[in-house]
């Protein structure tokens, strides 16, 4: 993703998020409705398509939460959880999940499909274009908090494959900001490479 990246940052699609000061403690009072379906850890969610959400960064929680309650991204099923919740409301609750301990799986795919997942996430598919992605969510699959770019590491592999998926289908467009990234990269790849990549991010830690 570097050389998508660099083309970002020089034409300067990213938008400056303006994050408030959360605060945890008034965060895991706002988010106990939240654990039905995300864990009261916030790492074990009710059902294996929801995301992991403790440990994940600040700014990349408050942003997904501004954008879900907007509706800018769609969530059926999140649909009026933040209902009345305010600026702060959010802010605090983004920082109660960033100041959670994430949890790791371990990948279950042979070695064939675990090489592959390695050569994508840290080399990329040079004769399809589709980049790195230790470039942004760095080698330890943990992100980037200060770009705002999501920790992949322990998600729910039924998740990351919804996910790359609706990118790749041009489904899920909350990379704008970001002028299209990871619908550019999400492009380049098949089912069977999306599968092994969200196998081997569970592990990766």
């Amino acid at each position: 993703m570097l050389g998508r990246l660099s083309v970002v940052l020089f034409l300067g699609f990213i938008s400056p998020v303006v994050l408030a000061a959360g605060n945890p403690s008034a965060g895991q009072a706002q988010s106990i409705t939240c654990a039905a379906c995300h864990g009261q850890d916030g790492a074990t969610p009710l059902d294996p398509s929801y995301p992991n959400l403790a440990g994940q960064n600040e700014m990349y929680l408050l942003r997904q939460l501004q954008m879900i309650q907007s509706g800018e991204r769609e969530i059926p099923l999140m649909a009026g959880q933040l209902f009345g919740k305010t600026d702060q409301d959010l802010a605090d609750m983004a920082a109660y999940y960033a100041s959670l301990s994430g949890k790791f799986g371990q990948a279950t795919g042979d070695d064939d499909q675990i090489a592959m997942a390695t050569q994508i996430y840290r080399g990329g598919i040079a004769r399809k274009g589709v980049a790195a992605c230790t470039a942004c969510h760095s080698p330890t699959g943990q992100g980037n908090p200060q770009a705002g770019f999501p920790a992949l590491s322990g998600m729910p592999p039924s998740y990351t494959i919804a996910q790359l998926t609706a990118y790749r289908e041009k489904q899920r467009v909350t990379d704008e900001e970001f002028g299209g990234m990871m619908r550019d990269i999400a492009e380049g790849l098949t089912d069977t490479e999306i599968a092994a990549l969200a196998d081997y991010l569970q592990g990766l830690n």
